[in-house]
């Protein structure tokens, strides 16, 4: 990176940390949760940058990669325990962050929330040039299970680079890889904590999708719309970015790039029922002997 790069990387890094802090003042019971993703992507907007990613917000048991449909009304419940993960881009320099609020009376999702920051703060005391990230795993892993959760450890920490929101290396929750930082390199860590098995899957409809390869020709491919995606310069994109074509349109035309295997479909991530995770995560620039944490 030059120092022009630098400079939108650090701002995409402030817009971020602004966005996740509205946010968790702002997530309260009957908010809707459409309100809170929309008005942070608008924020974005205001400072000249964009959504790296969909913004999302996943309740109780759906861990990740909930992100509200066109017309979505659901709010807010007291007692959920909701997660928020904002991206944010400056001229496709990408900063990635969440956060985890307690909506209990009785904060009984405070200490889930601590073990996930516990295991983010602990990460981010290693993060420096050569250390291994199995080290680091294994060290995220025994800060969750001191407060008697589990580590969701199949969802890892990233790399993050212009116009890419995930690269190496990965950064696991519990003792795995063989890959080590280098100096330089962009980092997001994001230790997820549960109180259950620690294992998430796909269910549910998806409303981010991201293009993976130039779209191929096809009859019946919407040019408008095609160009409409094609302008997210393959970062992920929601359905209701599209808000202003035909809904029927727009569903045939994803359906056809997902079947010519140009875009990937990114459902729900969640545990089982009845088990709570939180997510505490921060962007930042691998330093010879530390880090620079530009979300915070």
């Amino acid at each position: 990176m030059n120092a022009e790069h630098l400079e939108s990387l650090r701002k995409a890094g402030r817009i971020a940390r602004d966005c996740r802090e509205w946010a968790r003042e702002n997530i309260k019971p009957g908010v809707r949760l459409a309100h809170i993703l929309e008005t942070v992507e608008e924020m974005m907007a205001k400072e000249g940058a964009a959504p790296a990613f969909p913004a999302q917000t996943s309740r109780n048991h759906v861990t990740a990669h909930y992100c509200s449909a066109p017309g979505d009304e659901q709010v807010y419940e007291e007692g959920d325990c909701v997660k928020v993960d904002i991206g944010v881009h400056v001229d496709g320099w990408v900063a990635d962050n969440a956060c985890t609020v307690d909506l209990s009376e009785d904060g009984r999702w405070g200490n889930l929330i601590q073990a996930s920051q516990d295991a983010l703060n602990t990460a981010i005391s290693m993060v420096g040039h050569g250390v291994a990230v199995a080290d680091i795993g294994a060290k995220v892993e025994a800060a969750i299970q001191a407060r008697g959760y589990e580590p969701v450890r199949n969802l890892t920490g990233h790399g993050v680079a212009r116009w890419t929101v995930h690269c190496k290396p990965q950064i696991p929750s519990y003792r795995e890889g063989h890959e080590r930082l280098k100096e330089g390199m962009i980092i997001a860590i994001e230790p997820f904590a549960s109180t259950g098995a620690g294992f998430i899957e796909e269910r549910g409809k998806a409303e981010v999708f991201m293009l993976v390869r130039p779209p191929r020709k096809a009859k019946g491919l919407d040019k408008d719309l095609l160009k409409a995606i094609t302008s997210w310069n393959g970062l992920p994109i929601a359905r209701r970015y599209f808000n202003d074509f035909d809904p029927k349109v727009l569903e045939d035309t994803l359906g056809k790039l997902a079947r010519q295997g140009s875009l990937i479909r990114f459902p729900p991530l969640v545990e089982e029922g009845g088990v709570m995770t939180a997510q505490t995560e921060h962007t930042m620039i691998v330093g010879k002997d530390g880090v620079e944490i530009i979300t915070a």
